[in-house]
């Protein structure tokens, strides 16, 4: 038999049984957050689960553990979920960190969100965003509450945050409270949850992922023994309540404390004796706690504290006593009595603010309303709420459970709140209420606009939903030409955003035919140039590079349109491996899209300063790219946009030979693109940068491992990524010495790649790759395709593209034609960015001078590629000078190298992943 906890009263008034192992818990974690000695870090939060049935106690304990938290001089940031605003976006979040923000001075609450106030204010409703603002995504908003809480930390530790009925939380609040509690190990915040584990949302995948997974341990709460029912029993009733009678207690409400203080409590009421006579009315008085039971107990009290009550279910928790007299149609005196009522018959409490005495007395009222009359009180409630002032997304959370009624007004308020929620960083609250607005129905005329909007809200989340929603609008007759260039413009998006860039240039191509006006035919042109240029498997390239040519032949960039037009032009240029003067001329004409323009967005000024990068420009690229990261993180875009621009910068720093900056950026890309999901673009292009960095640092077994986590392999997607991932899966099976399968790789990336009109070598070097890979078993095809890439080199013209081709066709030349070949490399080289292709060529042609005899101008060569080696991360290439440098007995050097190799370990370090992403 389980032991009988001790019996006494908890903070919150109600006594606590069989709760020792559980409020010992609650103290420890407490403690450790409020005790951990300086010497040891400070002090550490940590993760407190209470998991349990519906009136185990959770509240109980939770209300105990906010009194030790007082009581330790804690901040304590207090919220709970709700079954009927569970479609309220950030309604927890609000709850939070509400009051604690409305203590603050406007000064300090700036001070508190720093850069993040825009982003995340909204969310946390301290104003509403102003419309035509750039949308924040998701993430944003949530990277921005993260910022807040730990700002409140650093201000007001310790910090204890305690969320009751968890489990009716709305999406946004848990999926944000799921990512965050990974960090409460680093902060002074102990996070406490109370929920029943079966009634877990399953849209929270990653609040059930938080509870449910290995790391995690609830405590589960269960019903009182016999013995602490009894205990409880007589605490109340007095010690003369007999065994049998104790015992049926027991029996009637299964141990549940909740139900059994509910028992006793109507016990009092009716003045039975607790005695064995009286037992046998238990049954029947505990049934009016719950249920039918409970519902009955409720009409008794009478028709006003019915329609009271009723309102009160249906406006949720935290209810204003006027807006439910409002929603009931009772005179403020009227209600004021009904609210004594159902106060003296334990069904509301509160004074200011009225809740209900347990969420499941809320559950059997609301679940009691007949269903016509509960959608009735829904509009009432939409009506009153918006009468009060209060958010547009409440009353819409009540217009979601009304029934469609061919209401104008009713289409616009939920068109409005779909405004906001998208503001506020919740496209899925958006979309539920576009999808009510579209089954009111909207009149005719607005249904194509509703349909737009409804795709548009889901852009980010689920691209298939926006092409159907779109392709719907487009097929309705008589729609405005704006609307169907705006929706065809975002159809061709979404379908490119699913990894159908075919048919996204198709969609855009078919409806710039038909524009009226320039502008219209200038944008989509731009579109369906875009998503063609992007698409890997696109069999027509140089008939669309010409007409792209001529298209943006005399365009000056006045205005966006041409602008893109010319991004376009700059980016096909450099793929092509035409003359890079050629292609910069086109560039600084097409330079200033806006990064987060909602119509071009990330893509087209990107490509422009690649342009500029493949270019060899790379300060102007990595000037481009620090505002394209900027200009994200200033609108709170922090997933797959924020990945693109560190996955862009870290290019930059690749193409310059600065291989650990490099790493950083690409590390700091995947664990953003992995927020985001697996095989998408955002996920190739860090991965693959990551891979790239690596195997030019010699990480050779980090790199398959990489690649092995991150499944960087076969099916390759649809759109054109760099590094080419074929090309750079060719080289990972070099490495693992699987060359027959890299040959095959190798060359279907360069029948793909030349397909597609892609020659310039600098961009992809599969044909370089290919050359090594062929050269032991076929050398003279080697050597044609080393010809062939040299000559694109020249043609292109940078110091890097041809100093790389030089470098490939010296590792496959005939020996005497060698030497030369590295002179030329390096002394071409010698003018690039890239130190790291310079320190290779040094090294390799110092080798080969010091085979040749020549000693002398070998180990001066020698000194300075192991030197910039060293500066560049090259670990691999320096242990390969420093090898050759031990075997030519030039010791004093190795030395020197290790000294300043010393030197460079004792600077400051360059600013970490987190002062790049802040």
């Amino acid at each position: 038999m389980r032991r009988v906890g001790s019996v006494g009263p908890s903070r919150a008034g109600t006594p606590l049984y069989e709760r020792d192992h559980e409020v010992a818990a609650a103290r420890e974690a407490v403690e450790a957050l409020c005790n951990r000695p300086a010497d040891s870090g400070g002090p550490r939060g940590g993760l407190l689960f209470l998991s349990g049935a519906a009136g185990l106690g959770k509240t109980t304990l939770l209300a105990e553990i906010r009194g030790m938290a007082a009581a330790r001089g804690c901040t304590v940031l207090s919220a709970r979920g709700s079954e009927q605003e569970h479609t309220v976006p950030f309604h927890v979040v609000r709850q939070l960190l509400q009051p604690v923000l409305a203590s603050c001075t406007e000064a300090e609450r700036r001070e508190i969100f720093g850069g993040w106030y825009e982003i995340a204010g909204p969310a946390v409703g301290l104003f509403a965003q102003q419309a035509g603002t750039a949308v924040p995504d998701p993430q944003g908003v949530r990277d921005g509450l993260d910022w807040v809480l730990t700002q409140l930390a650093v201000r007001r530790a310790p910090i204890i945050t305690v969320v009751d009925d968890a489990h009716w939380g709305d999406a946004e609040s848990l999926t944000w409270l799921a990512t965050f509690a990974v960090r409460v190990q680093d902060l002074p915040v102990l996070i406490v949850l109370g929920y029943r584990p079966d009634e877990l949302p399953a849209e929270a995948a990653a609040f059930r992922e938080l509870v449910g997974g290995r790391g995690s341990h609830p405590i589960s709460l269960r019903a009182l023994s016999p013995e602490s029912v009894a205990k409880l029993v007589r605490g109340v009733l007095g010690p003369d309540a007999d065994d049998p009678f104790c015992r049926e207690c027991w029996a009637v409400t299964g141990g549940n404390p909740y139900e059994t203080v509910e028992l006793v409590a109507k016990i009092q009421d009716r003045g039975l004796t607790p005695s064995e006579e009286s037992a046998h009315l238990l049954r029947d008085l505990g049934a009016s706690s719950r249920g039918t039971g409970l519902v009955k107990r409720l009409e008794r009290l009478g028709n006003r504290a019915v329609r009271l009550a009723w309102a009160a279910a249906v406006l949720g928790t935290e209810i204003s006593p006027e807006l439910a007299a409002s929603v009931a149609g009772l005179p403020p005196a009227e209600a004021q009595d009904a609210t004594d009522t159902l106060r003296v018959a334990r069904i509301l409490t509160g004074t200011r603010t009225l809740e209900f005495v347990h969420p499941l007395i809320a559950t059997a009222v609301y679940r009691a309303i007949p269903p016509a009359m509960r959608t009735a009180i829904h509009g009432q409630a939409a009506s009153a709420v918006t009468d009060a002032g209060l958010n547009i997304t409440v009353a819409a959370r009540h217009l979601l459970e009304t029934h469609p009624g061919n209401d104008p007004q009713t289409v616009e308020q939920l068109r409005a709140a779909a405004r906001e929620n998208l503001r506020q960083g919740a496209p899925d609250a958006a979309r539920r209420c576009l999808e009510r607005a579209l089954r009111e129905p909207p009149p005719p005329e607005e249904r194509a606009a509703v349909l737009y909007e409804l795709g548009c809200s889901a852009l980010l989340t689920s691209p298939a939903t926006t092409v159907n929603h779109l392709s719907a609008a487009l097929e309705l007759p008589d729609l405005d030409p704006t609307l169907r260039e705006d929706a065809t413009f975002r159809l061709a998006q979404a379908l490119a955003h699913n990894d159908q860039l075919g048919e996204a240039a198709a969609v855009v191509g078919a409806e710039a035919a038909h524009a009226r006006t320039s502008g219209a035919r200038l944008r989509l042109q731009a579109a369906h140039h875009l998503w063609r240029v992007f698409d890997a498997r696109e069999v027509q390239a140089p008939v669309r590079s010409r007409r792209l040519a001529r298209l943006a032949e005399h365009l000056s960039g006045q205005n966006p349109g041409e602008k893109a037009l010319l991004c376009l032009r700059t980016w096909d240029a450099t793929l092509r491996s035409e003359p890079a003067e050629h292609a910069l001329a086109v560039a600084t004409r097409a330079v200033g899209l806006s990064y987060t323009d909602p119509d071009w967005g990330f893509e087209l000024p990107s490509i422009t300063a690649l342009g500029y990068m493949y270019a060899d420009e790379c300060d102007r690229a990595e000037e481009l790219f620090s505002s394209a990261i900027a200009e994200c993180q200033q609108v709170g875009w922090s997933g797959a946009h924020l990945s693109f621009g560190f996955s862009l910068l870290g290019l930059v720093h690749f193409r310059r030979g600065l291989l650990v900056e490099a790493e950083r950026c690409a590390r700091e890309a995947v664990r953003l693109a992995d927020r985001v999901g697996p095989r998408l673009p955002a996920k190739w292009y860090a991965v693959g940068l990551l891979l790239d960095v690596l195997l030019s640092r010699g990480h050779f077994e980090e790199a398959l491992n990489v690649a092995e986590t991150h499944d960087f392999a076969p099916p390759y997607p649809n759109a054109v990524v760099f590094p080419d991932p074929q090309t750079l899966y060719g080289r990972l099976l070099l490495v693992r010495g699987r060359r027959r399968e890299a040959i095959a790789q190798l060359t279907a990336a360069g029948e793909r790649l030349e397909a597609k009109g892609i020659l310039n070598p600098t961009w992809c070097p599969w044909a370089g790759h290919l050359a090594l890979a062929l050269a032991p078993e076929d050398p003279a095809g080697a050597r044609a395709l080393a010809a062939q890439t040299l000559r694109r080199a020249e043609r292109y013209g940078t110091p890097t593209a041809k100093g790389e081709a030089l470098c490939f066709s010296a590792a496959v030349s005939e020996d005497g034609d060698t030497m030369a070949l590295l002179e030329r490399a390096v002394e071409t080289l010698r003018k690039s960015p890239n130190q790291y292709l310079y320190a290779e060529a040094l090294v390799d042609f110092a080798i080969g001078l010091r085979r040749c005899g020549r000693a002398d101008r070998a180990a001066e060569l020698l000194f300075e590629g192991a030197d910039l080696a060293e500066r560049c991360g090259a670990e691999h290439l320096a242990a390969r000078a420093q090898a050759e440098i031990a075997a030519a007995g030039l010791r004093s050097s190795e030395l020197r190298i290790s000294a300043q190799r010393e030197e460079r370990t004792a600077e400051p370090g360059r600013a970490d992943t987190e002062e790049l992403r802040h």
